[in-house]
């Protein structure tokens, strides 16, 4: 593996200890420091004064999908409630697509959100709500990336079949062998916690590890049942009493965040600086999907955390970054310590204030994957 020497670093963000103004990567950082003490390399970039991060770590988004619901967002707009019925709408058109169709439009959001800096991303299932069609989700996703989520339990398509006996049997057998993670959607008109609970745990029984929709809608339990399933990640956390902030604070469960989808639905922004403030570790993700969150930019996320969630630049990178890693329980990805896989961004600007100070500009000018330039 060649490694590759980066110079003239107007900024460099680590998260780590190591700390400098070059660095050298192969497939991991391979070292951080002062340019004037750099050791030999193969290659050199000189990033021209501009900031380097790492990648974005996109923790939480739906990208198995066909067709889309911009007639949704225009009713929104104009005044009507966001309730979550318009999933079915998505899982006819996602059933009546081909593999390749699905493959194709996941692939191009893939690149689009690396186009944006996004390294990582989780792709959950969750259109297909049938054996057959929850796990081609799956074997697509896997395709795309190793944080895979099974999602059977997104809505029940019918009252009048036992969905929480499908989705933790013959669904749960077809879709494990795909999945490395398990999740629910806990909500009023969706599942409720004891059916949440023995989704999660019969996931848990076949290896899968837990993670959850939780209070995006309304106040209810999730967010405890998060905590007692140490569930990496609660995500939306829109609504939260102060138990909910104290058992997130004192626990390993991440509170995702996911601004795309408030800014989309016209809903309350969650409390970010009430999280952060009690302890919590906190992410951002896109929650990318046709509904309610169809974007892709991680660096849109950052710029709305800071405006509408009080967050600071600062903490909304971290969130985005490290954040996302700890959502998925990963050390090597997030920070460019050294050790750390090779993901990082060069950003057209001097600091990643940008991100949020240059709202909707294209300021990613490189991103490095395992140290490939895409």
């Amino acid at each position: 593996m060649r490694t590759l020497l980066i110079t003239n670093i107007g900024e460099l963000t680590t998260f780590s200890d190591d700390i400098g103004d070059a660095i050298i990567v192969s497939d991991r950082v391979e070292w951080v420091g002062s340019s004037a003490n750099a050791p030999a390399a193969d290659e050199r970039l000189d990033a021209g004064g501009a900031a380097v991060m790492p990648g974005f770590v996109d923790s939480h988004s739906h990208l198995i999908f066909a067709g889309d619901r911009a007639h949704e967002f225009a009713a929104r707009m104009a005044g009507e409630p966001y309730t979550g019925g318009g999933i079915r709408t998505t899982v006819a058109a996602t059933r009546a697509a081909s593999d390749e169709e699905l493959a194709r439009n996941a692939s191009r959001l893939v690149a689009e959100a690396m186009r944006q800096g996004t390294t990582t991303i989780e792709i959950k299932s969750g259109y297909g709500l049938d054996v057959e069609n929850e796990a081609r989700s799956l074997r697509i996703a896997s395709t795309l990336t190793t944080e895979t989520t099974y999602l059977g339990a997104h809505i029940k398509p019918s009252p009048d079949v036992d969905y929480v006996g499908l989705v933790t049997g013959a669904m749960l057998e077809a879709c494990a062998p795909h999945a490395k993670w398990i999740d629910v959607f806990c909500e009023r008109g969706a599942f409720d916690v004891d059916e949440s609970r023995a989704i999660l745990t019969a996931g848990m029984a076949k290896g899968l590890q837990p993670r959850i929709h939780a209070n995006q809608l309304t106040m209810s339990k999730a967010v405890q049942l998060a905590v007692e399933l140490d569930c990496a990640s609660a995500d939306h956390c829109t609504h939260l009493a102060d138990e909910d902030v104290d058992a997130l604070a004192s626990s390993h469960t991440v509170a995702t965040l996911l601004p795309g989808c408030e800014f989309s639905t016209r809903a309350p922004y969650p409390d970010a600086r009430r999280l952060i403030d009690a302890g919590a570790t906190v992410a951002l993700a896109t929650d990318c999907n046709p509904g309610s969150s169809f974007t892709s930019s991680m660096p849109f996320c950052i710029a709305v955390a800071v405006r509408d969630m009080r967050m600071t630049p600062a903490e909304a990178l971290w969130s985005a970054t490290m954040g996302g890693a700890k959502a998925l329980r990963r050390n090597d990805i997030g920070h460019l310590g050294v050790g750390a896989q090779a993901d990082l961004v060069i950003l057209g600007a001097p600091s990643s204030l940008h991100l949020a100070y240059r709202p909707g500009v294209p300021l990613v000018k490189k991103v490095l994957r395992i140290g490939v330039p895409q």
